[in-house]
């Protein structure tokens, strides 16, 4: 009895070691289950969060609305308009095959080509079929209810007068990104900031829920130019007009309001169509007026002339003898069509006598001819900021031999944009004040610097207004009612050893009304063919034709009514052109 008593007692104290044991166990689980619990929930809280929010939640961007371009009145010249791109799940579109050819006729694809596009990226969430769909275009994929498809908003720009401003506006990238051109040039102003915001996507990349704004998109800034389009059409049209009539090779045009410095046109030929991408070639988007230099021939003159009258040798009573009707520098003989004998400076630059020109440079000191054309702005960038621009070719006087003074004073040897030009016609006009050139609208006349004596200026316009009468180079400049001065240049173009004998650049460059000067313009035929070649003949008639519809445009009053029809001074003070193109 005893042993089985022992027995039993021992048999009880294992049942309750081993109650313990397994009470342990439990413990030890619990322990341990609530040790990771806790290393869960709060050790390891914020980055297991963060990693399961990475699965389902994403940043994306909201884009900034681009800011429109308009002219100085307001005018659209460049605007963003809503666009989608088409793009597929390909797992789920695969699933229905069957669609495709549906798809491809929506889309004018080709069926293979989108089956192949298709199946050959069968795990990808995001695939683009096609981009920039107008919204009736992507309404109608939408109608199809095809699995898989999807359209995205995006916005695409979009130019209003097409060719018309294609080189001053230039254009954006697939990434609606300045390219060229003022897009280019004011590319952080019309961009703005895209703002970004905290979504919920379910495992197919499809928005569920916005979450969060975590910064609000910042809509690009408008832009208002300096442009006025009915004169900014009525360049193009003209220019393009004489491109054709003359069968030149390309043309550029300048117009500026001399009293700011605000480039009111600005127009190249050939020119190109910013709203189709097939057009975007360098030769053809190249804004010419900006980044092309060229030797002005006879339009440089004018500057001369200020220099000489400036230095005190001349002034503009000054005779000049050009007998025998040539001279000789070093080994070059340079010669007048006639011999103007005894002519004054007024004679001498309605006749661009080459000669008279070359005897005033040759008796200036060297520094000052170059004192007067780099303070106007030759030789160097114009503070217009436009890309691309050019600093043209002053070589320093240092550098200047005897013959080089002289090719100088008829326009060889130095090389010129036609913006710098224009720049120094209208620095001219502003009576000897150099503004900077604006492309942007300005509510008042920025400060000049004077770099001409204001009595200087107003004799040389004095001067070259002998150009453009019946005796001058330029009559076909000449505005029914208006005094008009200018000068005209006709250079035979540089070629590899020398120069061409059949290539010409044909220029005008002019200010009106000349008793009060308002608008400076500059004109520039390169290469026209045919018999017709002098800037006289090619140039001055786009000049009249341009500023004679602008000083309407604008109602600025006539200079001149001597020996004017009364039709004709009905015409000139009645605008007849007051809407856009």
């Amino acid at each position: 009895m005893k042993w089985k008593r022992t027995e039993a007692q021992s048999a009880a104290r294992q049942f309750r070691l081993r109650g313990w044991w397994v009470l342990g166990g439990i413990a030890l689980g619990a322990a341990a289950i609530l040790a990771r619990a806790v290393d869960l929930q709060v050790v390891k809280h914020g980055t297991l969060a963060e990693a399961g929010a990475d699965r389902f939640m994403r940043n994306v961007k909201i884009l900034a609305h681009r800011g429109a371009i308009t002219d100085r009145f307001g005018e659209p010249l460049a605007v963003s308009t809503p666009v989608d791109t088409v793009w597929a799940n390909s797992t789920e579109l695969i699933a229905a095959a069957d669609q495709l050819p549906r798809l491809a006729k929506a889309l004018s694809l080709d069926r293979e080509w989108l089956t192949r596009r298709i199946t050959s990226n069968p795990g990808s969430m995001y695939t683009v079929l096609a981009k920039q769909l107008q919204p009736d275009e992507a309404a109608r994929i939408k109608a199809l209810g095809i699995p898989g498809v999807y359209l995205q908003r995006e916005s695409r720009r979009f130019y209003p007068a097409g060719e018309v401003t294609g080189h001053l506006l230039g254009f954006t990238g697939a990434d609606d990104q300045g390219q060229e051109g003022l897009e280019l040039a004011y590319e952080q102003k019309l961009a703005g900031e895209d703002g970004v915001k905290r979504v919920i996507q379910d495992r197919t990349g499809h928005f569920v829920e916005n979450v969060d704004s975590v910064r609000a998109a910042r809509p690009g800034e408008e832009l208002t130019t300096s442009i006025d389009l009915r004169i900014q059409y009525l360049a193009y049209r003209e220019l393009k007009s004489a491109i054709r009539e003359f069968n030149a090779r390309a043309g550029s045009v300048m117009v500026i309001d001399v009293r700011t410095g605000e480039v009111l046109a600005m127009v190249n030929q050939p020119s190109f169509n910013p709203n189709d991408r097939t057009q975007f070639e360098g030769a053809r988007y190249r804004n010419r007026a900006a980044t092309d230099i060229f030797e002005p021939g006879s339009s440089i003159k004018p500057f001369i002339i200020a220099s000489a009258i400036a230095s005190g040798k001349f002034n503009a009573n000054s005779v000049i003898d050009t007998n025998p009707g040539f001279i000789k520098v070093a080994s070059k003989y340079i010669e007048d069509p006639h011999n103007l004998g005894m002519a004054n400076i007024a004679t001498i630059l309605a006749k661009s006598s080459n000669v008279g020109m070359a005897h005033i440079a040759l008796s200036l000191d060297k520094s000052a001819i170059w004192g007067t054309l780099n303070s106007l702005g030759f030789g160097q960038i114009s503070s217009s900021g436009f890309p691309g621009e050019s600093a043209g070719l002053l070589t320093h006087y240092a550098h200047w031999r005897e013959l080089s003074v002289a090719t100088l004073a008829y326009g060889y040897g130095i090389s010129v944009t036609p913006l710098q030009l224009a720049q120094g016609y209208a620095t001219l006009a502003a009576g000897g004040v150099r503004r900077p050139i604006s492309f942007r609208r300005l509510n008042a006349a920025p400060a000049g610097e004077q770099v001409l004596d204001p009595q200087v200026a107003r004799d040389v316009i004095h001067l070259i207004e002998h150009v453009v009468t019946a005796d001058g180079t330029a009559p076909l400049a000449r505005i029914p009612g208006y005094r008009v001065a200018g000068k005209t240049g006709t250079a035979f173009k540089s070629t590899p050893g020398g120069y061409s004998t059949d290539k010409y650049m044909a220029v005008f460059g002019g200010i009106v009304p000349a008793s009060a000067p308002r608008l400076a313009a500059v004109i520039v035929i390169d290469e026209p063919n045919g018999t017709v070649h002098h800037g006289g003949d090619v140039a001055a008639p786009v000049f009249s034709l341009i500023l004679s519809g602008a000083l309407r445009l604008l109602a600025i009053p006539p200079d001149d009514l001597t020996n004017v029809a009364s039709a004709t001074l009905a015409q000139a003070v009645a605008p007849r052109f007051t809407g856009h193109p």
